[in-house]
């Protein structure tokens, strides 16, 4: 009797514990995989000769783990930069004194990209939030400009980084083109960037974000040598490295093609 009484107990205690058994998975299911992606540019060093006029630089990429569907409606975009060397920049504001315009104040940036060009797959304020453009540092007008030193309370901090801007954009050392990254099949894309005639030489840097319906989920990061070869290599190593010797050459240079000049034109 005492037997059969534990055997009953048995079998209802399995059937008690058979649905929630049923309900426990397998084993734990794992984080969904996260969306990266790669790129490849057509060239690792760009050499500038003495008849070089600028240039285009294309760099291809590919998105991995990304989500079908979200991709097929365009909730992906995709932006490109080529930041330059970076130094401190100088800005100065001119002013009229006693009919002459002198610089009266001037401000310094540190360390801003002596050059800057971005492409994307469309405006960057469509594509996300300017406060994330901001913590990125995406775009001519994010970037950030840090002044070093002291700066009187007069000054327009605003002012002069407007300035700094307006100026590179003007020298076409800092431009974007917004419809630059165009995808050539589903996962696969292409961007062109545009390389100024006046690109300093030094070490630049490619970065490409991903961004996935407004939200900032991947980078990469490629390193570009720009360098200068022939007759232009020559007088800037000369004019670093002998500056005195490069200078009175110059100068003699300046000297004999004026006389030369006033010998040719001169009056008789």
């Amino acid at each position: 009797m005492l037997r059969s009484l534990l055997r009953c107990l048995v079998v209802a205690g399995a059937l008690s514990a058979g649905p929630t058994a049923a309900q426990m998975p397998l084993m734990p299911q794992g984080d969904v995989t996260k969306e990266s992606i790669d790129i490849g540019t057509s060239t690792t060093e760009i050499a500038i000769t003495p008849d070089f006029r600028g240039a285009d630089l294309t760099v291809f990429g590919t998105l991995n783990n990304v989500d079908s569907l979200l991709l097929a409606i365009g909730q992906y975009d995709v932006v490109v930069t080529l930041t330059g060397p970076r130094n401190d920049a100088t800005v100065r504001r001119k002013e009229r004194v006693f009919g002459i315009w002198v610089n009266r104040h001037s401000m310094t940036f540190e360390r801003v990209p002596e050059s800057y060009s971005l492409a994307s797959t469309r405006p960057l304020d469509t594509i996300t939030k300017p406060q994330t453009l901001s913590e990125l540092g995406i775009g001519a007008e994010y970037l950030p400009l840090t002044p070093t030193g002291f700066f009187s309370a007069g000054s327009s901090l605003g002012e002069f980084r407007e300035a700094y801007r307006r100026r590179k954009l003007a020298s076409g050392l800092y431009q974007s083109d917004t419809n630059g990254v165009r995808f050539v099949s589903s996962s696969l894309f292409r961007a062109t960037l545009r390389l100024p005639v006046n690109i300093p030489d030094g070490v630049h840097i490619v970065n490409a974000y991903l961004f996935k319906t407004g939200e900032f989920v991947a980078e990469r990061e490629l390193a570009l040598r720009v360098v200068k070869t022939g007759l232009e290599d020559s007088i800037t190593k000369a004019a670093h490295e002998n500056a005195f010797s490069y200078g009175v050459l110059a100068v003699l240079m300046a000297v004999i093609t004026g006389w030369g000049a006033s010998l040719i034109f001169r009056k008789d």
